[in-house]
């Protein structure tokens, strides 16, 4: 492992490691050890400190001269992701951060998905931050007051639907996270089943707060222009022309409209989309029966894609052949999420599915692509390789310097290729792999449209020349798209409280796109595929504005 220990890289591992002090939760998810036990204050205060030390280390960073090409890549991703962090904390948007994905909300319980826990010191630990839930929560009550008396509390669509959650994880409908967790310790004590009863009162007593504080709420789910700009460039790491993405996102969901009408004939003749699909879930071919035996099945699929690219399409590493696939705890929105591995690999990268509840028929032909965008090529290959570069990376950009749109546009991207190279020849797979184009293309069109609330084009053939709403958008989704039902009414509540999130898969895959089409013009002949995909790969994660300016030399 290299030693940054100067200059711009030194200076980026110890924000790390001050950061990582002041919001031990991040540094779990990051991977760092040694913070097992802690919890992070998401009270005013704490937000306070972590804004202060984040403003310390740009001015330090800025100041600094890069001594070498690695250290230029460094300063520019560091000062880009934490200078949009600052200017989001300038307009407020942090303190009273909450919606039904990913808020400290989730965080403090979705942690404990993340802590080792085979050997009766990892219990204790567990033990010792189960007890600080409830100060946890009591500072992200405090923070949402905050946010709530200066008129910027998330819309009463997140308050609500968080709210539920709370009930869920609390055990007010079911058994309480906590106390099941609890149960693969080796030893019951009073200690240990105390902490998780005072966790599980901790998340009923915020389920009550967020319902008293709803009438401060304000109803309208649209951000606005000025916010959304904001939060597009967080997501991004790029500068976006909102109108024209909306247009491009029109013209992208026709384009596989088209393409997905094809392959419906191939299913079965004269079909509409939603005909094929229904065709696809009534063959037994797709069908499995069972959470464990879809869990299984994700992970056959997973372990096959890594080892069919290793060596041909990719040069993958050991640490990086292992990659855990599991059905994820009940009580958050439905859909597949990645959790990286730690520095060390010693935690696996992980892919979750979080499932409707009840659920227990599953139908794979929508869900092999979706196994590639979390696995191998997706987030596992392009986070786990970034992780995996120790001696050129510093840990800033290994572990903390996610950017969605080059995360998630690489993911979709990697879907795709996945087709390119020729894993995708079964009708329904491909069928599967395109609705999630289709869908994602749709989340361009209605995340920018209703919250800045845009005018439906003429020609579009749904509501032409109304304006967006979320009713209109659940619409759309339910009648424009053959994703799941259960899935589009979680999405549409996801957009509505995570703005810009939504379009940084699609947009960020036109990104990859445009910059492999440069560098086969640029290279000609000599253009190497598997070479363009490794070089962007160790450089880590980065806005999308600078990986071009990497890759363009």
């Amino acid at each position: 492992m290299a030693n940054h220990t100067a200059g711009v890289h030194g200076a980026s591992e110890r924000f790390v490691d001050e950061y990582a002090t002041l919001d031990p939760i991040t540094a779990t998810y990051a991977g760092l050890s040694g913070y097992e036990s802690e919890m992070t204050d998401f009270s005013p205060d704490g937000y306070r400190q972590r804004t202060e030390l984040a403003a310390r280390a740009v001015r330090e960073i800025e100041a600094l001269e890069p001594a070498d090409e690695s250290e230029y890549a460094a300063k520019a991703h560091f000062l880009e992701r934490v200078g949009i962090e600052l200017e989001l904390a300038d307009a407020g948007l942090d303190i009273g951060n909450i919606n039904v994905l990913a808020s400290p909300v989730q965080n403090v319980r979705a942690v404990f998905d993340l802590l080792p826990a085979e050997t009766a010191e990892h219990w204790e630990a567990i033990r010792t931050k189960l007890a600080k839930v409830p100060a946890a929560i009591e500072g992200i009550k405090e923070s949402l007051l905050d946010a709530a008396n200066r008129n910027q509390l998330a819309a009463l669509r997140q308050v609500s639907k968080v709210a539920e959650q709370c009930e869920t994880w609390s055990g007010a409908k079911g058994e309480s996270f906590f106390a099941k967790f609890i149960e693969d310790a080796p030893e019951q004590t009073t200690e240990l089943e105390t902490a998780a009863r005072q966790a599980s009162d901790a998340y009923a007593d915020l389920a009550r707060f967020l319902r008293g504080i709803s009438d401060k709420a304000p109803k309208k789910d649209a951000v606005g222009e000025d916010v959304y700009k904001l939060w597009s460039r967080y997501f991004l790491g790029a500068k976006l022309d909102l109108r024209e993405a909306y247009e491009w996102g029109w013209t992208e969901f026709f384009r596989v409209e088209k393409e997905m009408t094809a392959v419906a004939e191939r299913i079965k003749a004269g079909a509409t989309l939603s005909e094929a699909a229904a065709e696809l879930d009534a063959d037994p071919r797709y069908r499995i029966q069972g959470r464990a035996e879809f869990e299984q099945w994700m992970q056959q699929l997973s372990d096959n894609a890594s080892s069919a690219l290793r060596g041909v399409h990719f040069d993958i590493p050991d640490p990086l052949m292992r990659l855990d696939c599991k059905i994820a705890p009940e009580g958050g929105g439905a859909g597949a999420y990645y959790t990286g591995p730690s520095d060390d690999f010693s935690r696996a990268g992980t892919m979750w599915w979080s499932l409707p509840s009840g659920r227990d028929d599953f139908s794979t032909w929508r869900e092999v692509s979706t196994v590639y965008h979390e696995g191998v090529p997706g987030h596992h290959l392009q986070i786990a390789t970034g992780v995996y570069q120790a001696e050129s990376l510093n840990r800033y950009q290994r572990l903390f310097g996610w950017v969605s749109g080059h995360g998630e546009g690489w993911a979709l991207y990697a879907e795709r290729l996945m087709q390119e190279l020729g894993y995708l020849t079964d009708d329904g797979d491909l069928m599967g792999m395109l609705d999630a184009h289709l869908f994602r293309a749709a989340r361009v069109i209605i995340d920018v449209g209703m919250h800045l609330e845009l005018e439906i084009p003429a020609g579009s053939g749904f509501h032409d020349g109304e304006r967006w709403t979320p009713e209109l958008g659940l619409e759309f989704m339910l009648t424009r798209t053959i994703t799941d039902g259960d899935i589009v009414r979680d999405e549409i509540d996801r957009y509505l409280g995570w703005p810009g999130q939504a379009p940084s898969y699609k947009l960020g895959e036109r990104y990859w796109l445009q910059l492999r089409d440069e560098a086969r013009r640029r290279d000609g002949e000599a253009f190497d595929i598997k070479d363009f995909h490794q070089r962007a790969l160790r450089l880590g994660s980065m806005g999308l504005d600078n990986l071009a300016a990497s890759l363009r030399g």
